[in-house]
């Protein structure tokens, strides 16, 4: 079973990606100067999933007990989705993959990592 700590050293093993801590004991990964992962006390993970609410919302209708729109960011296609529960681990780190691809590719290219 991923623990947070799991998911934020997956989560900085990725090029370019670095641990911030933008609100007291809210920690994130970021890549450039975006938000990629919402690591928060480590129980859940928020993530990127798609590029609107649309796509966003397949991933709470298939797993409706672990995962749900994030708070402020939710109508962007983010979503919170809990360690531990329904949602395997691999596909977790598939949404981390998915959700840092998506930021990268967002990123102007002289920000993105080699």
């Amino acid at each position: 079973m991923l623990t947070g700590v799991d998911v934020l050293e997956y989560s900085l093993g990725k090029a370019g990606a670095w641990q911030d801590e933008p609100w007291e004991g809210d920690v994130v990964a970021k890549v450039g100067d975006k938000i990629f992962a919402f690591l928060g006390g480590g129980a859940a993970v928020g993530v990127k999933c798609g590029n609107n609410r649309e796509e966003a919302d397949e991933l709470v209708d298939t797993y409706p007990e672990d995962v749900v729109k994030s708070a402020y960011i939710g109508r962007s296609g983010w979503n919170t989705v809990t360690l531990g529960g329904a949602v395997p681990d691999d596909e977790i780190l598939e949404l981390v993959d998915a959700s840092y691809e998506t930021i990268v590719a967002k990123l102007p290219k002289s920000k993105r990592p080699a």
